[in-house]
């Protein structure tokens, strides 16, 4: 049967903080950036701050930040971030903090100056506020000074590779392919896309799902991938790969939590007699007579990933001849609208009977379910 469609889803700083519009160019992987975006260097006081002067009369301000403040695309492997300062420093003297943290160190390259050298990969597409310390607990100068208020400078991070997010999802085990990189590179340069090649894991994976792999290009095997990581994170299952899914995909990656489940693939054949095929690991697990949409209302040709599962609902729609219907379902894969993989009780299988759905004997859907799962594959054809 089939339900109603189913909704879910440097800037110098002299004494004061000058506030203006950047507009830069920045060469990131191999690509020219033009950069418009707001100065990001900013006050979080009201009003414009002084530095506090020591017995000199000497006010300690901010000079310059690197990158400059407010600039898009920096490269997720930048090799340091620098503050200027108008005096020299206190050596015990707080350093600024990264908002989401970033894993580095901080040291001086001269008296008036911190650098920082990240030692993890920045999160592609992220933003990256840097919040340089003020007030009685803040940055604090050689001659006793401390910087009035504090200071945020903001970043965009580069967005991240297609291509990065295949190779460390394949090294994760997401996908039915394995990457193997030609070197080993830094933490660093995580993010980056690496050499190295693609390879499939089983000899006899189906031809329809090859057909479906586009190194370095979005498609489906991809997506699913995102899908079953996003669900094992707790994350939305959108199947794009946004700073949240960057950021625990690398964490992964760090801590080598591969996939915990198989890697399955459902293959629905239209042809008389309608059958599913479920393919686990390189093995076909399951085979079953199935019944797809009445020509009225046909199941669609294509591939989708599982988006949605449930163990029983009512379903409720619409039949082509204009009645309604509530049916009892059991062990639901939504893949497509409201089309769903499902267990429902039929007198026999085999040929167009639902409304769209693919519909198995109900004691054959329960053993697909419990095999399948969000990001699961469905090809009907």
């Amino acid at each position: 049967m089939k339900a109603h469609r189913y909704s879910h889803h440097r800037v110098p700083l002299w004494g004061r903080v000058s506030i203006g519009l950047v507009s830069a160019a920045l060469v990131v992987s191999g690509s020219l950036l033009a950069v418009h975006s707001h100065l990001a260097l900013t006050a979080s006081a009201s009003t414009t701050p002084r530095g506090s002067q020591d017995s000199h009369g000497l006010t300690l301000s901010v000079t310059s930040v690197t990158p400059p403040p407010g600039s898009s695309g920096i490269a997720p492997d930048i090799s340091s971030i620098q503050v200027t300062f108008s005096e020299p420093l206190a050596a015990d003297s707080p350093t600024p903090t990264f908002t989401p943290s970033v894993s580095g160190t901080w040291d001086q390259p001269n008296p008036n100056t911190l650098r920082f050298t990240p030692t993890e990969s920045l999160i592609p597409g992220s933003t990256l506020t840097l919040t340089i310390p003020g007030g009685s607990h803040g940055i604090l100068a050689a001659g006793g000074e401390r910087l009035a208020t504090s200071l945020t400078s903001t970043w965009t991070v580069a967005p991240g590779s297609y291509l990065r997010v295949q190779q460390l999802l394949a090294t994760l085990g997401y996908l039915p392919l394995t990457f193997t990189p030609a070197t080993q590179v830094p933490p660093v340069e995580m993010a980056l896309p690496q050499q190295g090649s693609f390879a499939w894991k089983w000899p006899n994976t189906p031809p329809s799902l090859q057909a479906l792999w586009t190194p370095g290009q979005p498609n489906l095997i991809t997506k699913g991938a995102i899908m079953t990581f996003e669900e094992v994170n707790h994350l939305t299952t959108d199947g794009l790969p946004g700073p949240q899914v960057w950021t625990d995909l690398l964490n992964a990656v760090y801590h080598n939590q591969v996939d915990p489940h198989a890697y399955t693939y459902i293959y629905v054949s239209k042809v008389l007699p309608e059958n599913l095929t479920l393919w686990r690991n390189g093995a076909v697990v399951l085979t079953s007579l199935a019944n797809t949409g009445v020509p009225a209302s046909p199941t669609p040709d294509g591939t989708w990933p599982i988006y949605l599962r449930l163990t029983f609902q009512i379903m409720r729609g619409v039949n082509p001849n204009g009645t309604k219907y509530a049916d009892p379902v059991h062990w639901i894969n939504y893949f497509y609208e409201s089309d769903a993989v499902h267990g429902f009780q039929r007198a026999a299988y085999g040929f167009p009977q639902s409304v769209g759905c693919v519909e198995l004997p109900i004691p054959v859907a329960a053993k697909v379910w419990s095999m399948v799962h969000i990001g699961t594959l469905v090809t009907v054809s």
